[in-house]
This record gives structure tokens, C-alpha cells and sequence, in this order.
């Protein structure tokens, strides 16, 4: 590392939603600066210690502090506790000689922010969420660094850049990998493929539903590359073979696709949750959906799809209204007609953006750079 480099801190653990925009960025930053020393803060809970290594960075662990919404015991406990956290926020910033903090939200974030305050560094605030979480919210009106994943999110003199990804997605041609993206999964090269993703954990309702409409998909010769989730992978397998979908060369079950880019390529129509990674990668490739909010936090994920929908780019359908009589309705016939197909598509790409990861990053080094002049 040279006298020059820069030294920073990201926050955004615990989930993947948080933790992958927040590695997605680092990886930025490295590409423009090699010899950047990132540090990332993160919990025993959740994601961080299994996603993070992987992604080759140092982790450093402190106390979580989850934010509750509601007035309960949790609540009144969250000052000691977050007391803990930014004091070991703090003695991280010290021992690495943080330059700047870039924060995604999740248990990490606020002490991450309260540290950076305390010890006058600057910190950066990035939301992916339509509905920003409570550690963003307060952290906004602390800190002139606000980026969010669209001009629809309401933060404090923010700047709308996107989701930053990786570049194997923002990248990626689908139509150029399209064969081989088929050959890779068994598909033919041909005939149109519906994409079926709970994300990583899956989701029963949405494998149900597809499974349900098995038939209908193999009667209109639409394709069916269905991924499961490790957890739920045995019991699809074990339905799929009750109603003689199972080893059918045109309904291919997987439990976890490891490159996506692969499956986006394969397919032209995705049915799946609307959390802001999801949403982000899809619009960015151009890839149609049928969008199943996740019924819980408050209706986020309807809110992270919404303005796609309107835009032309994919469908909502509520999670307690999804089952194979609405895909036999409103799915077969889109991937029946290309004309449909290439309209959504086009209308999905111009709802994405692609360079959000450069962007975040080259501001983050003129932060720096500000702060040493």
C-alpha cells in the first residue's frame, strides 16, 4: 500500500441486500484505486461473515444494534446497546485511519455513522430501498453524502445513481450469451424461457403457483428454468415428480444458480420477489418480470417495483393472488408473443441503470480527496 492510498470503512451487513451493494462498491473502488485498504463492519448475525470473506475483504465485528419500529422492551434497550456498537465503530476507524464511511443500512449502519461523526470523518449514505430504513433516514440529515437507488426514494438533498452491481451483470449482453446460457441449463435454444427465483432463500408461494401451471407452460412450449432455494429444493423435486414435471427436458429444477448472468441470459420472463437487488439486476439486463411483493416490511418490495410496473417493464401481482390460473392468464400469453416480449424489455432496461457502482465510488474518492487538501 502506498503513503497515498485510501483508507475507508463500509457498513452494510446482515443481509444481502445490504452486504452485496456494499461489496459491489468496494470492488469499484478497487478498480479505480488497487491499492485502496477497505475495511468492512459487520455482525455475528446474518450474512456478513459468510458473504464478506468470500468477497476477499477484512471484516471487523461489532455488537448489532437492530432499530426497533415499534415502542417495546427492544426499543428502551437500543441506547446501551448501540452505546457498545459505536464505541467499537470507533476503535475500528482508529486502528485502520479511516478516511470515510460508506454506509448501506442494516445493523451495522448506525453505529458505523455515529462513529464517523464522533471522530469527524466524513460518511456516505447510499439507500437501495424505496421505503429507507430507520438507520438511512436519521443518518441523511447528518452528512451532505446521500445517494439513493432512484429519484423516487425521499432523503435529504440525495442523489439518484441506482444499485450498485456487479459487473458481470452490468455487462452482460443477454442476446449474446443466450445459447450458451441455454446449453448451460439443458434449455433449448429456441423455444421461450421463463425464469422462476424466490432469491436465495426461495419462496413457496411463487414455487407452488409455477408448478401449479406446469402443464399450461408445457402446452403454450414455454420453457421453465425454476430455482428453488437451498431449502426448498427437495420439496419442489418431490412435487414436480408427483405431477410428472420432474425430468421433463424443458422444466429444469436447480437449487441456487452461483452466476446469475447465466440465468438472465437464458430467460425472457421472470416471475419473483421485488427486493432492491432483484428489481435493480433485472431492470439493469433488461429482463421482464412478473414482480410477488414480499408481504411483510411494511409493503417495501411493492414499493421497489412500482415504478417499473409503470414504466411498462413488468407486472405486480400480490403474493396472496399468485397461483396458476393468474400465470395461465397473464404470463403465457407475454412469452407467446415477441412483440410483447421485446416491448417489455425495453421498457425494463430504460427503468435501470447500470454505472451506479463507478459513480458511488468516484465520489467516494473525491471525498477523500477533499478531506487531505
Amino acid at each position: 500500500m502506498t503513503p497515498s492510498a485510501p483508507r475507508l470503512v463500509v457498513a452494510g451487513g446482515h443481509s444481502a441486500g445490504h452486504i452485496e451493494p456494499a461489496m459491489n462498491f468496494a470492488d469499484a473502488l478497487r478498480r479505480l484505486a488497487p491499492d485502496a485498504q477497505i475495511t468492512a463492519l459487520g455482525t455475528e448475525r446474518g450474512l456478513d461473515t459468510t458473504l464478506i470473506p468470500q468477497r476477499g475483504y477484512p471484516l471487523d465485528l461489532i455488537p448489532p444494534v437492530p432499530l426497533s419500529r415499534k415502542i417495546n422492551k427492544a426499543l428502551f434497550l437500543t441506547p446501551l446497546k448501540l452505546k457498545a456498537s459505536v464505541a467499537a465503530a470507533v476503535a475500528v476507524l482508529d486502528r485502520t485511519r479511516a478516511e470515510a464511511v460508506v454506509g448501506f443500512g442494516g445493523y451495522v449502519a448506525m453505529p458505523a455513522y455515529l462513529a464517523a461523526r464522533r471522530r469527524k470523518v466524513p460518511f456516505v449514505v447510499h439507500e437501495a430501498n424505496a421505503r429507507p430504513g430507520v438507520a438511512n433516514r436519521a443518518a441523511a440529515r447528518l452528512t451532505p453524502y446521500v445517494y439513493t437507488a432512484s429519484e423516487a426514494i425521499k432523503l435529504p438533498h440525495s442523489v439518484a445513481i441506482g444499485i450498485p452491481l456487479r459487473p458481470a451483470i452490468t455487462t452482460l449482453d443477454r442476446a449474446a450469451l443466450r445459447s450458451a446460457a441455454r446449453a448451460r441449463f439443458g434449455l433449448s435454444a429456441d423455444a421461450p424461457v421463463l425464469m422462476v427465483t424466490g432469491g436465495s432463500q426461495g419462496a413457496q408461494a411463487i414455487n407452488t403457483a409455477v408448478l401449479g401451471a406446469a402443464s399450461a407452460l408445457r402446452a403454450a412450449g414455454v420453457q421453465v428454468l425454476h430455482i428453488t432455494g437451498p431449502l426448498n429444493y427437495d420439496d419442489v423435486v418431490a412435487a414436480a415428480t408427483d405431477t410428472g414435471v420432474a425430468g421433463d427436458p424443458a422444466y429444469r429444477i436447480v437449487p441456487y444458480v452461483e452466476q446469475m448472468q447465466y440465468a438472465y441470459a437464458a430467460a425472457d420472463f421472470v416471475i419473483c420477489r421485488s427486493g432492491a437487488m432483484t428489481t435493480a439486476e433485472l431492470t439493469a439486463v433488461g429482463l421482464p418480470a412478473a414482480y410477488v411483493p414480499l408481504p411483510l416490511r411494511g409493503g417495501e418490495q411493492r414499493t421497489n417495483a412500482e415504478p417499473i410496473v409503470a414504466a411498462g417493464g413488468g407486472l405486480l401481482v400480490e403474493n396472496a393472488e399468485l397461483d396458476s390460473a393468474w400465470i395461465e392468464r397473464h404470463v403465457v400469453p407475454i412469452l407467446t408473443q415477441p412483440g410483447a416480449l421485446a416491448s417489455m424489455a425495453g421498457a425494463a432496461a430504460h427503468a435501470g441503470e447500470r454505472d451506479a457502482d463507478l459513480v458511488l465510488a468516484r465520489a467516494v474518492l473525491s471525498i477523500i480527496s477533499d478531506g487531505r487538501s
